[in-house]
């Protein structure tokens, strides 16, 4: 069977990992066995993916990531550098806690900046902006903007990942192609 993506000769792919078509895993990357990888990704040097990970069609993730057991990221999402997921709340090295993983959703288009922390058990919204060195704990609403320690909501962007300015009447146009958002209960929604 021809292989139909790339792997760089210094990283290890696991026998029975998953990589879609188009698909470019760069150097000294280590993919496990159960590990999911869709089409078009791009994992960049030095990352792991481990098993129970689910990693979706046009996915880029950057230099020294590791994506841990139960981590999942949907379609076109972007994991900045040296961003760090967790799944258990209290590790301890003479404590197995394997059991107690709990599992982690970036939903679509979702962007998390450098350096940034994700909490285990939490979602992050379509098409969020998690900026760099944000420290995210809780769910984080689809288009929300968030940044700090811990990562509080200070705006609200486009698909395109372009601040929206929200009117007195809760209503805002994303400058670069026109799409309408407004507030609903206090959460921006694409009209």
């Amino acid at each position: 069977m021809e292989k139909n993506y790339f792997i760089h000769a210094s990283s290890v792919v696991d026998e029975g990992a998953e990589i879609g078509a188009g698909t470019h895993i760069w150097h000294f990357c280590h993919i496990m066995p159960t590990a999911i990888i869709g089409k078009s990704c791009i994992i960049g040097q030095n990352a792991f993916i481990d098993n129970n990970t689910v990693i979706g069609d046009g996915v880029k993730i950057q230099n020294n990531v590791s994506v841990y057991n139960g981590v999942v990221l949907e379609e076109d999402v972007f994991i900045g550098p040296s961003v760090v997921f967790t799944n258990v709340i209290n590790p301890r090295s003479f404590i197995e806690r394997k059991n107690e993983f709990q599992s982690t959703v970036i939903k679509k288009g979702a962007t998390i900046g450098a350096n940034a922390t994700i909490l285990c058990g939490v979602e992050i919204g379509e098409y969020a902006l998690v900026g760099a060195g944000a420290i995210v704990t809780k769910n984080v609403p689809a288009f929300a903007l968030m940044a700090g320690n811990p990562a509080k909501l200070t705006g609200w962007v486009s698909e395109k990942g372009n601040k929206l300015i929200f009117d007195e009447a809760g209503k805002a146009i994303c400058e670069q192609g026109g799409d309408t958002y407004i507030l609903k209960s206090n959460i921006a929604v694409k009209l």
